[in-house]
């Protein structure tokens, strides 16, 4: 966690791509809120570990079913539906540029040359783009808190 980012293999469904990584630049409340969990996890490989089993990750029927609890119903909203989300303000509210934000979310971007000749990662960019991500949401935050 020292590079402020995280980085963990692809699934195997995005396999067919040429990055075998995702990178994922951590914004300052994301190291915030894993300085805070720390004491919590210890040095387990998850941060939200599956209950019945330890060794595996949170998975995304515990998020729905967490989304449920709340009184959020699946036709509103799902864990999944975050991405989505996330992907549509970032690109209209933020005015970030779509293929960085494809690869963040681990998508191929089109390229008219093929993703063969395509090995651009954005890092920097992208850093910059979850650090306005989470300043955006703060910004939220704050105004439902008023």
């Amino acid at each position: 966690m020292n590079a402020a980012e995280w980085r963990f293999p692809i699934s195997k469904r995005k396999r067919g791509q040429q990055r075998r990584e995702l990178i994922v630049p951590l914004c300052r409340q994301a190291l915030e809120i894993l300085r805070v969990l720390k004491p919590i996890t210890g040095n387990s490989q998850y941060v939200f570990p599956n209950l019945r089993k330890s060794t595996e990750p949170m998975s995304d029927c515990a998020l729905n079913g967490a989304l449920r609890i709340m009184g959020i119903p699946k036709d509103m909203m799902t864990s999944h539906g975050f991405r989505a989300m996330a992907r549509n303000i970032l690109a209209e509210n933020l005015k970030i540029l779509s293929e960085i934000i494809e690869l963040q979310l681990g998508h191929a971007v089109k390229d008219p040359n093929g993703t063969a000749y395509n090995r651009t990662a954005f890092l920097d960019d992208r850093r910059d783009m979850m650090q306005k991500w989470a300043d955006y949401l703060d910004g939220l935050k704050a105004e439902i808190l008023r």
